[in-house]
């Protein structure tokens, strides 16, 4: 006998929530189903699924804090990470993704044959790549997903201080740790291009974190720029070819 479905509900509007519950009861005779949890965004989601694993999570599209679309990035951190099948109020640019990368969804109000239909198809379907999905979100992300002994630890961007490339991992500093991030450093850089500049060709660092610039002696004679950043005792070095960052910055050539 198979086992039945753990799905969680991923809805910011409780009515929402409700009504798949109501439609996951009256289809118990078709597909058997079990709602483990329940978050109204996609940060208590991830949080949730920490500690509550399952199969499936019908992930609304619209949501505060965190939407659904980078929900699902984070969560293919996870160890064992959920089936995804999205869910959307009429959303022109959303559905359009969805159709050309032949990517489940479900539009509201959700009709309880289309629910069937989707939950029959979703064990046997692959995850959703990882380039297809950061194709769904165009916009940066609000977190950074870091994986942590079977849990996923998100740290909101506005925290970050600086990024640095440590081989084949990225290091990402806070006022308050560090942690190691699987991911490209120039990718971050593009996806997050507003907010962090390029200081060295290992080193991306927080725009509004930077205090100053600072001459400090090297070999020789030789002299190179350290920059000073807010919640950091650590100076970072500044590469010959980015040395214009210090003017752009209003410290003047000398």
């Amino acid at each position: 006998m198979t086992a039945p479905l753990r799905i969680v509900i991923a809805d910011d509007e409780a009515p929402a929530r409700n009504r798949l519950r109501d439609l996951l009861a009256d289809a118990a005779a078709e597909i058997a189903t079990v709602v483990v949890g329940e978050a109204a965004n996609g940060r208590a989601l991830i949080d949730l699924l920490a500690d509550c694993p399952a199969d499936v999570v019908l992930l609304d599209i619209r949501m505060p804090g965190m939407d659904g679309i980078e929900a699902a990035r984070h969560l293919q951190s996870l160890p064992d990470a959920p089936r995804i099948v999205f869910t959307t109020a009429y959303d022109t640019y959303a559905v359009q993704a969805f159709e050309l990368h032949a990517l489940d969804y479900l539009m509201k109000p959700i009709r309880g044959r289309r629910l069937v239909d989707a939950l029959m198809r979703v064990r046997a379907a692959p995850p959703i790549p990882a380039d297809v999905l950061r194709e769904l979100a165009p916009a940066p992300r609000t977190h950074l997903a870091v994986p942590e002994r079977g849990r996923v630890t998100l740290v909101p961007v506005t925290d970050i201080l600086f990024l640095r490339a440590e081989l084949k991992y990225v290091s990402i500093r806070t006022a308050e740790r560090e942690l190691l991030l699987e991911e490209s450093l120039a990718r971050l850089e593009t996806e997050f291009a507003a907010r962090f500049v390029r200081i060295h060709r290992s080193c991306l660092v927080a725009r509004d974190r930077i205090t100053g610039f600072e001459r400090v002696p090297g070999d020789g004679q030789d002299q190179h720029w350290v920059a000073l950043l807010a919640g950091c005792d650590e100076k970072l070095p500044v590469s010959r070819r980015q040395a214009h960052i210090v003017r752009e910055f209003g410290r003047p050539d000398d």
